[in-house]
């Protein structure tokens, strides 16, 4: 076991607050939040663990995150408990989730011993480029995938040679923070290569002003990631945004609607809606847009919500009041607007009933905000070209779908699509460590995450160059 007490990193000197199930209300442990005190005794002693590292051989780093990724394995049933107590999952999202985090250290482990540089021409002397590590990496996740999205950067920082200062959200300390510390130091880490500093706003504002962190990488809200950025640019630092999104799938009039319509189900109700990734419109032609809306809704209201820690619960809870009032909110106001609720709509508790509305229109708040929930917005077009406008007529740009029985025909038009991702026939919820996972707009700063992408995010360039002897210049 890898975690066996209750109060979770005892050290720190910030308020003591309770982790409470989202599910059930029930208070299941406690934590101590990280104060700047503790952000800057934590990036001190990050810094000065960080130059050995970089020097440790690459195959030495990759073992470690090999090691890692056996223990995940090894845990699992520890991991998939606190991803369902914690987050309000349900086990196959937590599980898959696992699964993901340990991909990402096994793909990570893999970079660590890549070629990192090139030679350039020149002449009377050897020049080249190489990729060396920031230094100390500041990595900011959220709460609704807390491990993976740790996970995704921690790994490939660390096998690049940097250290790691990690921030989880403080509703989820343990899936997405002390677990990662623990499996870490079983691994094999050295001390002050991974701290772990779990907080609200105040601990992460502490993180990125301070400028021994050259580079700070931020998973949340567009709004804070706003923040994030402000702050970074006064202390002329490198920041990795991958923020929110309202994402579209079109569904074209020749689309295999049974699959279309499980494809909607999925990407809008997994894991109650709360994924950056969620389908957060349904653009459907109208030609089969009443089929499609009978079809959905009564796929969303055959879904069973419950407990996650049942085995057969679908649709768990929203992760706290604050946002199933937001979520609630919004469908209201869209139904006053002229929506109508196709199913769900209501809610008990945290548990808000997966829901569709029909005749959204751009101008209704279903239709404009990133709502986080369970709900499925469908909005009506004609043409393609009305359906590239309705998809691109947002200020997100993080993924897209588009079904079809034309693939070509669906991959012409996926081409339109201002968006980070765009998935031809699948779900806009698609997610590998290998890709470059990343938005657009007002879902992120250009940064990507994954494969070949990770070297761009954590590591800069450096230019050397070597002669025989000095030069004689005229001066």
């Amino acid at each position: 076991m890898l975690v066996s007490d209750q109060t979770a990193f005892a050290g720190l000197t910030g308020d003591q607050v309770d982790i409470v199930e989202p599910a059930t209300g029930k208070v299941i442990g406690s934590t101590l939040l990280a104060g700047a005190e503790d952000v800057a005794a934590a990036v001190t002693r990050s810094v000065a663990a960080q130059p050995k590292w970089a020097d440790t051989a690459p195959a030495e780093r990759a073992e470690i995150l090999l090691r890692a990724a056996q223990l995940i394995h090894d845990h699992e049933d520890e991991f998939v408990h606190w991803g369902i107590r914690e987050c309000g999952a349900i086990a196959g999202k937590t599980t898959h989730e696992v699964h993901s985090a340990r991909g990402e250290l096994i793909a990570a482990a893999a970079l660590a011993t890549e070629p990192y540089g090139q030679l350039l021409p020149s002449t009377g002397r050897m020049s080249y480029g190489r990729r060396i590590p920031f230094g100390a990496v500041g990595v900011i996740a959220p709460w609704n995938f807390p491990l993976v999205l740790a996970m995704r950067a921690v790994a490939p920082a660390l096998a690049l040679g940097n250290s790691v200062l990690l921030k989880p959200d403080h509703q989820t300390p343990i899936y997405g923070g002390l677990l990662i510390a623990r499996l870490f130091e079983a691994a094999g880490l050295p001390a002050g290569l991974l701290e772990v500093l779990p907080g609200k706003a105040d601990a992460g504002q502490a993180l990125v002003a301070d400028p021994r962190v050259p580079m700070i990488s931020f998973t949340g809200s567009t709004r804070a990631g706003k923040i994030v950025a402000a702050t970074a640019a006064e202390h002329v630092k490198k920041v990795s945004l991958e923020l929110g999104g309202n994402n579209a799938t079109i569904v074209l009039a020749d689309a295999d609607l049974d699959a279309a319509s499980s494809v909607g189900a999925w990407g809008s109700f997994l894991h109650q809606g709360q994924i950056c990734l969620t389908t957060g419109r349904h653009l459907v032609q109208r030609k089969v847009a009443d089929e499609y809306l009978d079809r959905l809704a009564a796929r969303a209201a055959r879904l069973k919500v419950g407990d996650p820690a049942d085995a057969d619960t679908q649709i768990g809870p929203i992760i706290n009041a604050t946002q199933l009032a937001n979520v609630d909110r919004i469908v209201r106001a869209s139904a006053s607007a002229g929506a109508s609720v196709r199913a769900g709509g209501t809610h008990e508790n945290l548990f808000y009933a997966p829901t569709v509305l029909a005749d959204v229109t751009p101008e209704m708040p279903a239709f404009t905000d990133e709502i986080f929930g369970p709900v499925a917005p469908v909005t009506v077009f004609d043409t393609e070209d009305e359906a590239v406008a309705l998809a691109n007529a947002t200020a997100y740009g993080l993924t897209a779908s588009v079904l079809t029985a034309e693939p070509f025909r669906g991959w012409k038009l996926a081409e339109r699509l201002r968006a980070g991702m765009v998935h031809v026939n699948d779900t806009t919820v698609n997610d590998d460590p290998t890709v470059p996972f990343g938005g657009v707009g007002a879902s992120g700063n250009g940064g990507r995450y994954g494969g070949q992408a990770n070297w761009e995010e954590f590591t800069q360039w450096q230019w050397v160059t070597v002669r025989d002897t000095p030069p004689a210049y005229p001066f």
